[in-house]
């Protein structure tokens, strides 16, 4: 609240003396300012320490589930054979003969030489194409309407539309001919078809166009064949997709000799998630470490220095490391597969010792994935870091509750910081209103004392 007239009448130089005492007031405003500074810093650092938390869990999680030990590597030693994950396979070798490739069904109507038909010439005389395709119960049949004016391009057209998996399109040969090419849109023998054509009248001439067409096969439908470890097996397709559980294989050649297919552990995955599991764990400890450590070189403390709970935080994670597993297998602790902690808390990986461990995964995966029992005890390592972290992550959980609890001081602290400025503010104007008052009172004094003066001054020149 400036009032530009304080001090005229005082001489005083008011602006200045409010200024001084207004900044005297706001002298513990620094503090909570700083203070302020402090806690935003602490919910950043909680922030990150629940996001690399949540990093973590994501990791064990997936330690705790099949599919992070079942994973395989497949390889054939013939590039026309190959395989693909379909579910959990387990591992082994196969050997693979193809004896014959699935093929779909081609018919050809419309006949050869001189049965041939003439470019867009119309069947003469009405009737039914009959179209049957699958096998016994999965049979389908539909009988089309044919016209005495319709080419084999309007057939072609009623047989596309008939919904039977089965595509037609007219080819017309180096005379000019043409014939209608049926194809069947999947191979194997349970998706072979007939044609039937009959005449709507019998006593139409015999020598109509509809009448002529000859049905030809110029390509059965075939399922493909292979010998697999000496026994032979079929699919209507060239991939076999139930053949082997987990996995199917596809093959494009015949081939003479069996080829080899390989089904392997794939152990480089686990390696790596075991890998990924250290150095998030690091990542965490690392941020945990620095936030509470106190540097005696630099006289600072970590941000979170003292905090206790964090402090709690990183004893339980250390000792998730250091603990039992559930296993009753050959290995029960990390160590036992070269994971151990080194100083500061952090972990390192013998790749000797872990590739030793990764020679039995179901020890392996028992070390990690033994389900808890009931009371929550005896899970294994993953097991036992993802219901803590889970816990930690809680709505309710610990890193959530410390983030509620600095944002409430926060809150706190700037309404304090409100409550200095709003009595810095209300003395401003006081002290302003009271200098105001003062400069009045003097200039009323001033004025008086100058019209006292002239008056002495006349009486004394009038008594002169």
């Amino acid at each position: 609240m400036a009032i530009s007239s304080a001090g005229i009448g005082s001489g005083l130089d008011v602006a200045k003396i409010v200024e001084q005492m207004v900044t005297a007031e706001k002298i513990p405003l620094k503090k909570l300012e700083s203070k302020a500074e402090g806690i935003q810093t602490q919910i950043s650092t909680y922030g990150e320490i629940k996001s690399l938390t949540s990093k973590l869990g994501d990791i064990v999680s997936k330690l705790t589930r099949d599919s992070a030990w079942n994973g395989v590597n497949i390889s054939s030693s013939n590039s026309t054979i190959s395989g693909s994950m379909t579910g959990i396979a387990a591992p082994g070798t196969y050997n693979i003969r193809v004896t014959k490739l699935a093929q779909a069904q081609t018919t050809v109507i419309g006949g050869a030489g001189a049965a041939a038909l003439a470019k867009d010439e119309t069947m003469g005389a009405s009737g039914k194409l009959t179209l049957k395709k699958g096998v016994g119960a999965n049979e389908v049949v539909k009988a089309l309407d044919i016209s005495s004016s319709d080419t084999l391009t309007k057939i072609a057209a009623k047989v596309n539309e008939a919904g039977m998996g089965i595509q037609a399109s007219v080819v017309t040969d180096v005379d000019g001919k043409e014939r209608l090419m049926l194809r069947s849109k999947d191979s194997g023998t349970g998706n072979s078809f007939t044609v039937g054509i009959d005449l709507a009248d019998p006593a139409d001439p015999a020598d109509s166009t509809l009448k002529k067409l000859e049905q030809t096969n110029s390509q059965l439908a075939q399922n493909a064949e292979v010998e697999l470890n000496g026994v032979t097996v079929e699919s209507n397709s060239n991939t076999f997709a139930n053949t082997i559980p987990g996995m199917s294989f596809s093959v494009s050649e015949i081939t003479t000799n069996p080829a080899t297919m390989t089904v392997k552990t794939d152990t480089e995955a686990i390696k790596k998630s075991l890998q990924e599991f250290v150095d998030a764990y690091n990542e965490l400890n690392d941020l945990l470490s620095k936030s509470t450590k106190y540097t005696e070189e630099t006289k600072t403390a970590g941000v979170l220095q003292g905090d206790s709970a964090t402090v709690s935080l990183q004893n339980t994670l250390r000792m998730l490391t250091q603990g039992i597993s559930g296993s009753t297998g050959a290995l029960t602790r990390l160590s036992d597969i070269g994971i151990q902690m080194r100083e500061g808390g952090g972990l390192t990986v013998d790749s000797t010792k872990l590739d030793k461990g990764l020679a039995n995964v179901d020890d392996l995966k028992a070390l990690f994935a033994n389900k808890a029992n009931s009371m929550g005890q005896g899970g294994g390592i993953a097991v036992n870091f993802k219901a803590v972290t889970d816990k930690l992550l809680a709505f309710d959980g610990t890193l959530n509750s410390k983030t509620d609890s600095l944002e409430r001081t926060l809150k706190s602290n700037g309404a304090e910081q409100d409550k200095v400025n709003k009595r810095a503010t209300t003395l401003e104007e006081r002290l302003y209103k009271q200098y105001s008052a003062l400069d009045g009172k003097m200039s009323s004094l001033n004025a008086l004392n100058s019209y006292v003066s002239q008056m002495v001054t006349t009486w004394n020149k009038s008594s002169s």
